[in-house]
């Protein structure tokens, strides 16, 4: 396929590359960056060159702690995170499923709860990211409201939440069932590095469950009397009841006791909760662990004007940032997975399965033989590289056992990409690409683009061009290199600065691709180095 060199694109091409070409003995190629600037004297020419692309086994497990869930990250007190609840299974990748284990503190140690306190209720509130767009309103005008039997008017409002899986299961809306237990090990603080695929013990029988059918809502309850507001929940969630008499025993019973006297103590006494479903099959869904509440709700004496009464109280453990959050994640792969995960870093791999939360990676390293091909181009034929980009295709063939994979919402949008190589003592070293950090500040510039989400296949181009210049004409060793690209994005803060490469969001990125990766047998799809280079 032949290009013609625009002259806007040579003028940013020479910006951003200044002279691409120099040879000391050959004054006449000197007048090359002179061709880029004539408006149709230049032609590039673009080639496909081959590629060795590997699946990278991750053991299905990647860092799961507080520090991985960074979603945007504005300051060292102000960030929003995420965690996975529920489980999904297909054909392909098999069965995953999220669990989350938290940390719980008290607002203040040693804490008095007044005169022959008894715990009337207690629920565990989990906010799932939902389509406000979405609304259904119920409204019950004959409402009785359990506390004093008060003629009233409950409104509740229901948002479906965001999920990735499966809308029906042989015909029916999958429903979780969400069990809340006790947690056995103690928890690291919140800054200790935890691992999705280990195990933490936790007592049983659970504190609570909940039937969650997809939906999130709101309560708001008022007298018939006068209006006035009886109930109003906090926020719109999933209310999970846990057991009144264990928070009676654990809590209320010893609030004098040392174990209530100090947030170390106090840790190690009550080591935290886990929350999770016993189904296998359904669908992820995300939300914010800084934002869950757990609420006590209890009476005690009040006395006034030698009148006793027990008015209700409420009692709001702290749950957020400060505690340590853990996501859990569970894998029965497939056969088809195993076959095809191999890992074939010589002729590479003909599928290449990526997916968030811990599953594989893509390896790409840049063959010899093709690095040789544009060395030869280079020095013989004083062409220049103005574009490389890796061009990676999803597999046509691909299709879950789940509602509306090939619509343009399902396929994933978001990637990272980063470079790989080794240091002078053999230590694997990872970096950001040579694009990412020369040419990110180009309004041009952009680290991967998408072509036919909406169709089938997709396609995405990875931008390599800097990394491919380095080697082929500024001699930089190509032995170690090699490119790494996951699910998911690279974590900003606020003002879109990235944090790092270090910091992706791939710890809960639910998505999941097959693409198609040195299969011999299909040339109009498989995985390639797509060049685009000019010359005199």
């Amino acid at each position: 396929m032949i290009y013609t060199i625009k002259r806007t694109f040579a003028i940013l091409f020479m910006a951003i590359f200044g002279s691409v070409i120099l040879y000391n003995c050959e004054p006449e190629t000197d007048a090359l960056g002179e061709q880029l600037f004539l408006d149709g004297a230049a032609q590039g020419d673009e080639v496909s060159y081959d590629v060795i692309a590997y699946n990278i086994d991750n053991n299905d497990s990647i860092r799961s702690d507080a520090g991985s869930m960074y979603e945007v990250y504005n300051s060292t007190s102000s960030f929003t995170r995420k965690a996975v609840l529920g489980a999904f299974t297909e054909s392909q990748f098999g069965m995953q499923r999220a669990s989350y284990l938290t940390q719980v503190r008290l607002p203040t140690y040693t804490p008095d709860f007044g005169t022959n306190a008894t715990v009337d209720s207690v629920v565990l509130v989990v906010k799932p990211t939902y389509a406000t767009d979405s609304l259904t309103t119920t409204t019950n005008e004959d409402y009785i409201s359990p506390d004093g039997n008060v003629a009233a008017k409950k409104v509740v409002n229901t948002y479906p939440a965001y999920k990735y899986g499966k809308a029906k299961i042989n015909g029916s809306t999958p429903q979780f069932t969400i069990k809340v237990h006790e947690v056995e090990d103690f928890l690291n603080g919140q800054n200790d590095i935890a691992y999705s695929n280990t195990d933490y013990k936790y007592y049983s029988p659970e504190l609570g469950s909940k039937i969650f059918n997809g939906n999130v809502n709101s309560v708001t309850i008022t007298k018939d009397s006068d209006a006035t507001s009886i109930y109003t929940s906090s926020a719109v969630g999933v209310r999970i009841p846990l057991s009144a008499t264990f928070f009676q025993t654990k809590i209320v019973d010893k609030a004098s006791s040392a174990d209530l006297k100090d947030v170390s103590n106090f840790i190690r006494y009550f080591k935290g909760l886990r929350v999770s479903v016993t189904e296998s099959d359904g669908y992820l869904f995300q939300f914010n662990p800084d934002d869950i509440e757990l609420i006590m709700y209890y009476k005690n004496d009040k006395v006034e004007n030698g009148t006793t009464t027990r008015p209700q109280s409420t009692y709001k453990f702290t749950m957020g940032a400060a505690n340590t959050h853990i996501g859990h994640y569970e894998y029965d792969r497939t056969q088809a997975f195993e076959d095809a995960v191999i890992g074939d870093k010589v002729n590479g791999d003909a599928r290449l399965y990526t997916q968030g939360m811990g599953g594989p990676s893509i390896g790409i390293k840049i063959p010899e033989t093709t690095i040789n091909d544009l060395k030869k181009l280079y020095q013989n034929n004083k062409t220049a590289i103005i574009g490389a980009r890796i061009r990676i295709y999803t597999d046509p063939t691909w299709n879950p056992n789940y509602s509306n994979f090939n619509n343009k919402y399902v396929k994933p949008g978001l990637f990272t990409i980063v470079q790989k190589d080794k240091d002078s003592n053999g230590k694997e070293t990872t970096a950001f690409t040579t694009d990412l950090l020369n040419l990110s500040g180009s309004i041009n510039f952009a680290r991967y683009k998408t072509y036919d989400i909406d169709k089938n296949p997709t396609y995405y181009d990875f931008t390599v061009t800097k990394s491919i210049k380095d080697i082929v004409e500024a001699g930089i060793d190509n032995k170690d290199k090699y490119f790494k690209i996951d699910l998911g994005d690279f974590v900003a803060n606020s003002s879109g600065v990235s944090l790092g490469y270090k910091y992706t969001n791939r710890a809960f990125t639910t998505d999941r691709v097959i693409f198609i990766g040195n299969d011999p047998s299909n040339n109009q799809y498989k995985i390639q180095l797509k060049v685009v280079s000019s010359k005199k």
